[in-house]
């Protein structure tokens, strides 16, 4: 047991650190290359915080573990919103005014419902892993049409300033480097931490369903939560938004869609009938509480927040207590 708790811990810390490593190496070569800020925010750091999440889900369905596979896509959904967005708004009250994001968070439901008619039979088959990926294809179109197309967005002058940097400033080679070491090892603590999440279910008799949703889901959100986080303090409210919307989507739609195309997944019926009714909860709170009706600003305050992280909390808990063997 000492053995998969190291794994676990020494999994997500790589996990963490390569994940960092990829999303500045991409961000530095796409910045090389001259394309958007707005798609670097959008697409690119959006990828890069999902990257755990990819690459967890794919090597666990590629080995057979359809639990961890759709726990960790799910469970990172709903600790994104709940723990990140619900923590973040309480340190500062989240303000976001982009139209960008008014967009995306309509299309974010609309993909959460998609899930649900998916895995109405309880499986996803490569037929629906490629409606997934399919769909996902469409919001990157889409992402590129809304960044050219709203160049004045609030969303785009947050991303600019942070992440403009001079082309003679970076360092080309190194930077590919990076980025390769960064993708390599996101693969290597990936299969540590799935070997170890596997290995502690077992020995405790816990589905991986819930090892999924709980330890792995927290654990590959941890650079949303600091990507987030740093967004706050500088008062870059709509680019912390448009980090989880952009994380989930990709997690709903590319890992999600992944996973099923390498092997088709069978979830456990909990995930029809308690997780993603819950993930969609959450998504709605985010709707209600941040799209800003008649032509106001969106916000999450403090009492918001902690309405959404006491949820994720009694969740986690409810997940924990129903899942320990009698």
């Amino acid at each position: 047991m000492l053995l998969a708790l190291a794994a676990i811990l020494f999994g997500l810390v790589l996990l963490v650190w390569s994940a960092d490593k990829f999303v500045d190496a991409s961000v530095s070569v796409a910045n090389y290359f001259g394309i958007s800020q707005l798609i670097i925010g959008m697409v690119i750091v959006g990828f890069g915080t999902s990257a755990p999440e990819f690459c967890v889900s794919a090597i666990s369905s590629f080995q057979g573990s359809s639990g961890i596979a759709l726990g960790n896509a799910f469970g990172s959904n709903i600790a994104n919103i709940g723990l990140i967005l619900g923590f973040s708004a309480i340190i500062s009250p989240i303000i976001f005014k982009s139209s960008i994001l008014k967009k995306e968070l309509p299309f974010l439901l609309g993909v959460s419902v998609l899930s649900i008619f998916l895995l109405r039979d309880l499986n996803l088959s490569r037929i629906d892993a490629f409606v997934l990926l399919a769909v996902f294809a469409f919001f990157l179109g889409w992402s590129f049409y809304q960044a050219k197309k709203n160049k004045k967005d609030i969303l785009a002058k947050q991303v600019k300033n942070d992440f403009a940097v001079q082309k003679k400033q970076i360092h080309l080679k190194k930077e590919i480097f990076f980025l390769v070491l960064g993708l390599v090892l996101l693969i290597v603590s990936s299969r540590f931490l799935v070997w170890g999440a596997v290995t502690i279910a077992e020995l405790f008799g816990v589905s991986d369903l819930v090892i999924g949703l709980t330890i792995v889901a927290v654990g590959t959100s941890l650079p949303e939560l600091a990507s987030s986080i740093m967004a706050i303090r500088k008062k870059q409210d709509d680019l912390a938004v448009g980090n989880i919307l952009g994380s989930n989507v990709f997690n709903t739609l590319a890992v999600v869609g992944l996973a099923g195309m390498i092997s088709p997944l069978t979830a456990a019926k909990e995930v029809f009938s308690r997780d993603l009714p819950v993930m969609i909860a959450f998504t709605c709170s985010l709707f209600i509480f941040g799209y800003g009706f008649k032509k106001r600003p969106g916000s999450i305050n403090r009492i918001e927040g902690s309405i959404m992280l006491l949820g994720f909390v009694a969740y986690t808990i409810y997940l924990i207590v129903t899942s320990s063997p009698v």
